[in-house]
């Protein structure tokens, strides 16, 4: 789960989409490489956890400065885990659970080591599918390109789309960049369905839990490749 941009909506997508996920019977662990920064003592994974009802949620550092990891993990005095660390901790969730939701910081190419690597690199790492969170106004299209772009030319395939905050009323610019969005499978698949999974709605993460879990089946789609558990 990667955004466009800090700030998209990336947690309560990836809460969505485990809502969704276990709504239909799938086991689901959500991981978080670095937590830089907390409300209220809350991390990501808190808030997937609460929102979702995900019963395995792990990070793989928590940093208390709401900063970039490395400048978070410099300032705290701490060394961040290496890239081995966090693939070794998804592998491990993925041989428990159907599936595994990976939720970067920030963009796709913030550093989550000290060796210069990113969430890219650890798609890459995990040969798995990244799904980009993005925004519903003004220059979400070029920066959404710039996302995809960034994925595909690492051949690491794009699951799919999703606007991580849907106004009640959104504007004539926001209805449109909507359209564009999910008739652009051709710059992320050639599925008929076209690349947008869905929109969560804005305020969502405000709503309580119980009919968090039961709407969010309704926002999003999981995407292809996704396949269900077991019966």
């Amino acid at each position: 789960m990667t955004g466009t941009d800090t700030g998209v909506g990336k947690t309560i997508v990836t809460a969505a989409l485990a809502a969704a996920l276990l709504a239909r019977g799938d086991t689901v662990a959500v991981f978080k490489p670095t937590q830089a920064g907390t409300e209220d003592g809350r991390g990501d994974i808190d808030v997937v956890s609460t929102l979702a009802g995900v019963g395995t949620a792990v990070e793989g550092i928590r940093l208390p400065d709401p900063m970039a990891p490395v400048a978070a993990a410099r300032r705290a005095e701490v060394t961040l885990p290496d890239l081995g660390e966090h693939v070794a901790a998804v592998e491990d969730l993925a041989a428990r659970h159907d599936h595994v939701l990976v939720e970067g910081a920030g963009g796709l190419l913030v550093e989550l080591d000290g060796h210069g690597r990113t969430l890219a690199d650890l798609a890459a790492a995990l040969s798995v599918p990244a799904v980009v969170v993005c925004r519903s106004g003004l220059g979400t299209l070029n920066h959404t390109a710039l996302t995809v772009e960034a994925l595909t030319r690492r051949r690491i395939p794009v699951a799919g789309l999703v606007i991580g905050a849907w106004p009640a009323v959104p504007s004539e610019i926001e209805r449109s960049n909507r359209a564009e969005l999910e008739h652009a499978q051709a710059a992320v698949s050639d599925r008929a369905s076209g690349a947008l999974l869905g929109a969560v709605p804005e305020g969502a993460g405000r709503l309580d839990p119980a009919r968090f879990r039961a709407e969010a089946p309704g926002w999003i789609r999981p995407p292809f490749g996704l396949a269900p558990g077991p019966p």
